[in-house]
């Protein structure tokens, strides 16, 4: 990834955070945006002590939810630094709310935040990568995109609407040069429990106990790093029981279905 131009959104926490620490390592040029300006600073000031110059650091504030800034968001990143190799769609919130209890703004966020968001980004850029037959698009998905999850409706939802859409796009535009990677990880530990939505849309500010059990975040972002530079279509990361999940959804989905209505 050395010289290349990485955009990175929901890149002041988390994952998203410990792949620019990680690409940062590599040599690239980072795009880093969310919402949080003085976050996105502390990330860009991590990267830069990981030996970046401050002319290869371009902190871009940005809320995927509004389209009609995502176009300028695109000018300015071709202007400062010509092109974009690789764009990581990380942005989204969690949820942790029965759906009896969850309000349909709180859904409709989760689906503007988690999957709109990720496809307006990507239709932004994905005409300078078709025009120039190269680049790379990656989304920060789920296990729950493929499995469902009590206290987790919108989420679940949300996650399988993005694997649907770049899987698709995917098989659109691999034969033009542009990659599609998703990403799907399982329990890694972040904040992402404490910023969930709760069923009237305040953050849950609890931890989790399968997050807290889970990969460490710096570990998911070399699994992901890894995964990208090798150009997987899809790559897993995680180490827990969630992880067999994909393979009993396949295999014995009667079987996944009991389980996930034990853990109710």
């Amino acid at each position: 990834m050395s010289d290349r131009t990485i955009w990175i959104t929901g890149a002041s926490s988390g994952i998203g955070e410990a792949l620019a620490a990680r690409f940062a390592q590599e040599g690239a040029r980072l795009v880093l945006s969310a919402r949080r300006e003085s976050e996105l600073e502390r990330v860009a000031e991590r990267c830069r002590n990981k030996g970046l110059r401050a002319d290869q650091v371009l902190v871009l504030p940005l809320d995927v939810t509004d389209w009609s800034a995502l176009p300028g968001a695109v000018q300015m990143v071709l202007n400062r630094f010509g092109h974009i190799d690789l764009l990581i769609n990380n942005a989204g919130v969690s949820q942790r709310s029965l759906c009896v209890d969850t309000d349909m703004e709180v859904y409709r966020q989760l689906m503007e935040v988690d999957v709109m968001g990720q496809v307006a980004l990507t239709k932004a850029v994905l005409p300078h990568m078709l025009e120039r037959g190269a680049g790379h698009i990656a989304v920060t998905a789920s296990v729950a995109g493929k499995v469902g999850a009590p206290l987790r409706t919108g989420y679940c939802a949300a996650k399988h609407a993005v694997m649907g859409f770049f899987d698709a796009l995917r098989a659109e535009v691999e034969g033009q040069g542009v990659h599609v990677s998703t990403i799907v990880p399982g329990f890694i530990r972040t904040d992402i429990a404490r910023n969930a939505l709760s069923g009237n849309g305040q953050a849950f500010g609890q931890e989790d106990e399968d997050i807290a059990g889970g990969m460490d975040v710096n570990e998911c972002a070399e699994v992901v790093v890894r995964g990208l530079n090798a150009k997987k279509r899809e790559i897993p990361v995680g180490k827990g029981k969630e992880m067999a999940a994909l393979w009993i959804k396949r295999v014995a989905p009667e079987a996944l279905f009991r389980l996930a209505k034990a853990r109710t």
